[in-house]
């Protein structure tokens, strides 16, 4: 990364009007809320459910909950459950572009979720299709009348997928699109190597990790001094630090902490991909980073609430939900 950029008038105060693209893996979560402390070699009681994920259809899935009319999302799925996602995505609000893969399944995450008071979670992750996205997938149309471009950064764990990140990124830059990251995951992080990391990300306008994230790439073990490190290389950093809110960097600096919305978890699967939709929109809409950072807040604060990564739909609990736990393959609600 090469420290010091300008960033573009979208980084730092949003955009008027046009497309928020996403792209990102989905995926299919099954998630266990266990209760107690997984026992070897025998049963341990859960509730399980099958419900759609995904961080980049998630981030997507936020954006539009939280009002940005034109959200749009290109991933990869496979045969298995292209149309199940699809109904999901649409219902959403999402407008999908969805790369059918005739060799690789849908992805699929094992999410177990203890019952304690943290709603803590570990996943098992088999990507499937979902790193399969490659340049062929890509098309300059997808840009046009788009406002942003979000990228997953799961996208960076794969060979193809890392090619296509740069087309992407390549493209928005030729348009002045301005583009933002969400590092998605500390673990694959680590396995990718955090300076091979960095070299990928160059020229973003917006980094959005979270705080083991922010830790790992700079190697500080402080969240504010991680957050302000990192701006210096990107121009707007805003890192999430769970329940204790978000900070706001820039040119070197945190410029502001921002406090958690009140929440009692049951589930924190998702809760910073729900920041990140509802910062972008809120972005998006004219907010500064402070105020977007707020919403995004209240977006985490909602998501740990209910059981699943995706916000509700339209109807079902009065903050805009259409059921919590999404559609089962079959139609019928889980």
């Amino acid at each position: 990364m090469t420290p010091g950029r300008t960033g573009t008038a979208g980084a730092t105060g949003g955009a008027a009007g046009g497309a928020l693209l996403v792209v990102g893996d989905v995926v299919t979560d099954v998630v266990a809320r266990h209760r107690g402390p997984l026992a070897p070699g025998t049963d341990t009681p859960a509730l399980i459910r099958r419900v759609p994920g995904g961080a980049g259809a998630n981030v997507a899935c936020w954006a539009a909950r939280w009002g940005w009319g034109d959200v749009r999302l290109l991933g990869r799925v496979g045969a298995d459950a292209v149309a199940w996602h699809e109904r999901e995505l649409t219902a959403s609000g999402v407008r999908s572009r969805l790369v059918v893969d005739a060799d690789a399944p849908t992805g699929t995450v094992l999410c177990l979720v203890d019952t304690g008071a943290a709603a803590e979670r570990t996943f098992l992750t088999d990507s499937g299709a979902s790193l399969r996205l490659e340049p062929g997938d890509w098309s300059e149309t997808f840009l046009d009348g788009a406002a942003w471009l979000h990228l997953s950064g799961y996208l960076l764990f794969s060979e193809p997928s890392r090619a296509l990140v740069a087309v992407a990124v390549a493209s928005a830059r030729a348009r002045g699109v301005p583009v933002s990251l969400d590092p998605a995951s500390a673990g694959f992080l680590t396995a990718l190597g955090v300076d091979r990391f960095l070299s990928c990300v160059d020229g973003l306008d917006v980094l959005l990790p979270s705080r083991d994230e922010a830790r790992l790439l700079t190697g500080l073990p402080d969240p504010l001094d991680a957050a302000a490190k990192l701006s210096r290389y990107v121009p707007l950093v805003v890192a999430k630090q769970g329940a204790d809110g978000a900070l706001v960097a820039r040119a070197g600096t945190v410029s502001a902490r921002v406090p958690a919305a009140p929440a009692t978890p049951r589930d924190t699967t998702g809760a910073g991909d729900a920041f990140t939709g509802a910062f972008l929109a809120a972005l998006l809409g004219g907010a500064e980073p402070e105020a977007a950072a707020l919403e995004g807040c209240r977006a985490g604060a909602l998501a740990v609430e209910r059981v699943g990564a995706r916000p509700a739909g339209p109807g079902s609990d009065g903050e805009g939900g259409r059921g919590g736990q999404g559609r089962a393959e079959d139609g019928s609600d889980r």
